[in-house]
């Protein structure tokens, strides 16, 4: 997206046209689940071309300045190698409970990471020797399940709201947009593992959970959630949730 432009040629990818391909990526794919999930009304959006797809994209200026502000952090996060997840929830807006759960991992290669972001001395330069054309297919492949999910995802009959969790190293700085946040997992969940792509510097495996029944025994669900928080307490990143959004599918 806008906040995320960046020079890269199509072979040599350095380690800011790697982050700007993820960051791009991030938006495009936030607007085609919000879209296709029916988050916000169809009409308030708009059909763009990208990755020689139709990608659908909102036209809500709020939302838009939302995204982007949220984008430009998570550009600086993936320059420093902070960032090791990217998590949509879509969670009812009459309790809170979590419905959908948008996972994106990031692998980064941290021999490409330095102090000043500049590119990865010669020795690892080599390995982002890959084209530009060949990752925006990989890129093209998540697009489209992420369009087909309609098919397999259990309709939204509640109205729906969404908020963006990024796992972070606990040493890097926090701004104050940013909260610490439960890793809202969903309790009696089934996942469905979408395709990856790759730059040679960073790897994005993208899955999604959603809820299957509301039928969840009390005690599985109290389990899970100690479980969840318990993790990441003890883990070497932190759990943070860029808050100030609120919408609705209804």
């Amino acid at each position: 997206m806008a906040a995320c432009s960046s020079q890269l040629t199509k072979s040599n990818i350095t380690l800011r046209g790697s982050t700007a391909i993820v960051c791009e990526f991030f938006g495009y794919a936030i607007n085609s689940i919000l879209y296709q999930r029916a988050i916000y009304p169809e009409n308030t959006f708009e059909a763009k071309k990208q990755y020689n797809l139709q990608v659908m994209v909102t036209k809500d200026k709020e939302l838009q300045s939302y995204l982007n502000s949220m984008l430009q952090q998570i550009q600086q996060w993936l320059l420093q190698g902070d960032i090791q997840k990217l998590v949509l929830v879509i969670a009812s807006i009459d309790d809170g409970t979590p419905l959908e759960r948008w996972c994106f991992d990031i692998e980064t290669d941290k021999s490409f990471v330095s102090n000043d972001n500049e590119p990865a001395p010669k020795k690892s330069k080599k390995q982002s020797n890959k084209s530009l054309q060949e990752i925006q297919n990989e890129i093209r492949g998540i697009i489209r399940q992420i369009t087909s999910s309609v098919t397999f995802l259990p309709l939204l009959e509640v109205p729906c709201s969404f908020d963006v969790l990024v796992y972070t190293d606990k040493e890097c700085k926090v701004p104050k947009s940013w909260q610490e946040s439960q890793p809202k997992y969903i309790a009696n969940s089934e996942t469905v593992r979408l395709r990856s792509f790759n730059t040679k510097i960073h790897k994005v495996d993208a899955m999604v959970s959603y809820k299957v029944n509301d039928d969840d025994e009390e005690e599985e669900e109290e389990e899970d959630e100690q479980q969840g928080f318990h993790f990441d307490e003890n883990s070497n990143f932190q759990n943070l949730v860029y808050k100030g959004f609120g919408t609705t599918n209804q």
